[in-house]
């Protein structure tokens, strides 16, 4: 695969190869975009309670959360596009166990196997950082996480009529892996593999350490609301967290081939910008959940809220998600004209002005998703512009593992902000009842303006690359 000299244009051949990594981009985002929508379906299909189904996703995170650091760090070792033919053949095999599936603890190993979804763009990314110059690489990873955008609105939006097409769950999934097939059999036949590789080996501790330490933080924090935050099991869960992580952070730090380069990390460089990916997690995926929440409830009942029916509530949802779609698209020539690092302030500043203006708007519905939309914009910067600015900020052999890092940190994001959003919304409640008050939405989005108004406070003093690497970065990488 050969670059073109001009500044970010794709010639014939690479165009193909991005074009095939949007398609794998486009199932990654419907098949976790339907996720939530499923769940209705799967305690139907199972017959278990709300809370037993809440572990079909459950599981889903827990095991990207294990797998993606490692499968990215495999993919910088041993090759992009070899790593990614097996995150592909996992999740063939996990769809394919879902739909086959004759219990539920069958249907959640499927699941667990389903994680590998996860790793797909941060081995897609070492894939283009490989092979393109800087502004080819930018472009090429703009479409990615747009086309992970979009895969996610569709996936969100079609999965009732895909239950209803195929008839249930299980027959869903087997509509899926046809497609995962299909990604896995373009990933043998149409993607060439990266041409460098780090030196060293796997770190095979760290791994288990660090997937360790998110299980049990991820798998406390899923149980929080019935465990109790101050429940000995909670307690306990939280003291191990914290030692594992102790045990994970000195391990890195002692090897020279760590799982993760937690010094580099650190730097000013790229510190600032993990930490945005956190608060653009928390944001972005709790945020939604709390808005989707808003938007249904009954005025009559709380005092607040539109009383939207779920058909409105996607209808009206479409816009945000759309410009956040677009604000994907459009990171390439905005940070060219800009600075990435400019963009990204601008980014998180636009998101604090829209959750600002989700207090303001609270009773006016065109204004409310107005605000939501200006919000949903600057977080569409943030989700295209992050992960070529870690990736570029990353060691040139490290550019997969150091994305994977990002993904594992918005994961957390969302994941500690979703828990967080539970404990608010039940403290705070209309007199003896369980319905939330008013006061607990501007409270949590109050705290998603800090967040986000804190993290472009960072960014706007993070570091540069050094020279030598933003030469390099300038430098065509392919045959």
């Amino acid at each position: 695969m050969t670059t073109s000299a001009g500044a970010g244009a794709l010639p014939v051949r690479v165009r193909a190869v991005v074009g095939v990594l949007v398609v794998f981009e486009l199932f990654s985002g419907f098949v976790q975009g339907a996720d939530a929508p499923l769940l209705p379906a799967v305690q139907d299909t199972w017959h278990v309670g709300a809370a037993d189904a809440q572990w079909f996703m459950t599981v889903n995170y827990l095991a990207a959360a294990v797998t993606v650091p490692a499968l990215g760090r495999l993919g910088d070792l041993y090759g992009h596009r070899r790593v990614l033919r097996i995150a592909l053949l996992c999740v063939t095999a996990g769809t394919l166990l879902v739909a086959l599936a004759g219990s539920y603890p069958m249907t959640l190993a499927g699941r667990v196997l389903m994680g590998a979804l996860a790793a797909l763009l941060p081995l897609e990314i070492g894939l283009v950082r490989g092979r393109l110059d800087a502004p080819g690489a930018r472009r090429a990873i703009g479409l990615l996480v747009a086309a992970l955008t979009l895969g996610s609105l569709l996936g969100h939006a079609l999965s009732g009529a895909l239950l209803g097409i195929f008839g249930g769950v299980r027959m869903a999934h087997a509509a899926l892996t046809v497609f995962a097939l299909l990604c896995t059999v373009l990933a043998w036949c149409a993607v060439p593999e990266s041409g460098h590789r780090s030196p060293g080996r796997m770190d095979w501790a760290g791994a288990v350490l660090l997937g360790l330490t998110l299980v049990v933080l991820l798998g406390a924090l899923s149980r929080a609301t019935a465990w109790g935050w101050a429940s000995l099991p909670m307690s306990g869960a939280l003291v191990l967290t914290a030692a594992l992580g102790w045990a994970w952070l000195r391990t890195q730090l002692a090897r020279a081939d760590a799982l993760v380069d937690v010094r580099a990390m650190a730097r000013r460089v790229l510190a600032p910008h993990y930490a945005a990916g956190f608060v653009l997690g928390a944001v972005l995926l709790a945020g939604q959940s709390v808005a989707v929440t808003y938007l249904a409830a009954d005025p009559a009942e709380g005092g607040y809220g539109f009383g939207l029916t779920t058909l409105q509530i996607g209808l009206w949802s479409v816009i945000p998600s759309v410009l956040g779609m677009a604000a994907s698209v459009l990171v390439p020539f905005i940070g060219a004209r800009t600075g990435y690092r400019r963009m990204l302030v601008l980014a998180s500043i636009l998101a604090a002005v829209g959750y600002a203006g989700l207090i303001l708007t609270r009773t006016d519905l065109p204004l409310f998703i107005a605000a939501y939309s200006v919000a949903g914009f600057g977080m569409g910067l943030s989700q295209g512009g992050l992960p070529t600015v870690i990736a570029e900020g990353s060691a040139h052999d490290r550019a997969a593992s150091g994305t994977a890092v990002y993904n594992n940190l918005k994961t957390l994001g969302g994941s500690i902000a979703g828990a967080c959003s539970s404990v608010v919304l039940g403290s705070l409640v209309v007199g003896a009842s369980d319905i939330p008050s008013g006061t607990a939405y501007l409270v949590l989005w109050g705290l998603g303006c800090t967040a986000c108004a804190a993290a472009a406070t960072l960014q706007a003093f993070s570091g540069r690359p050094a020279p030598d690497r933003a030469r390099a970065l300038a430098t065509t990488q392919g045959q």
